[in-house]
């Protein structure tokens, strides 16, 4: 274990406003069609933050799920606040873990309420529950128009990159 998983994560008791995408691109590897949200408001260090997905009817996944009744998979909704849950971390440790990635590793009590369709505003409201270094567990709940539509608990480690596979020569 090294000094920089021992400090306890930075924590401010003020809302620091918004990340936008440009900043979620410095803080997760994740890139369209993958990259979920769109922004992230209300962040707090250490204990939570609130992503942003504008779902459009572009949305890839929809040419699938369902072509003739668009619907969000529910997995990408948990996605979506992973990625939210990642970001926090990342912007909570700031520059000592810069090169490091927070992988998913458990999801939990995931429940989906009501659909997420094309038009929707989907608010991915992530809570800390727990950290010790380098495991993190959050509370999420994803709304629209503040209605409830998904909730899940899960946990992310943060680490060093997947090593580059190897090339063919």
């Amino acid at each position: 274990m090294t000094a920089s998983d021992t400090k306890e994560p930075r924590v401010a008791e003020e809302k620091l406003g918004s990340l936008d995408i440009k900043r979620i691109m410095e803080l997760l590897p994740h890139r369209y069609p993958m990259l979920m949200i769109d922004r992230i408001d209300d962040v707090r260090p250490g204990i939570s933050a609130t992503g942003i997905k504008n779902v459009t009817a572009n949305e890839p996944f929809f040419q699938g799920h369902f072509p003739e009744h668009p619907v969000m998979p529910g997995v990408l909704i948990v996605e979506a606040m992973a990625q939210t849950a990642g970001a926090l971390v990342k912007w909570s440790l700031g520059t000592e873990r810069a090169d490091e990635v927070v992988y998913l590793m458990t999801v939990d009590k995931a429940k989906f309420r009501k659909p997420v369709v094309p038009g929707d505003t989907l608010k991915l409201h992530v809570n800390l529950i727990k950290a010790r270094a380098p495991v993190w567990r959050f509370a999420g709940e994803a709304r629209v128009n503040g209605e409830l539509r998904a909730e899940s608990e899960f946990s992310a480690m943060i680490m060093g990159a997947a090593p580059e596979p190897p090339r063919e020569s």
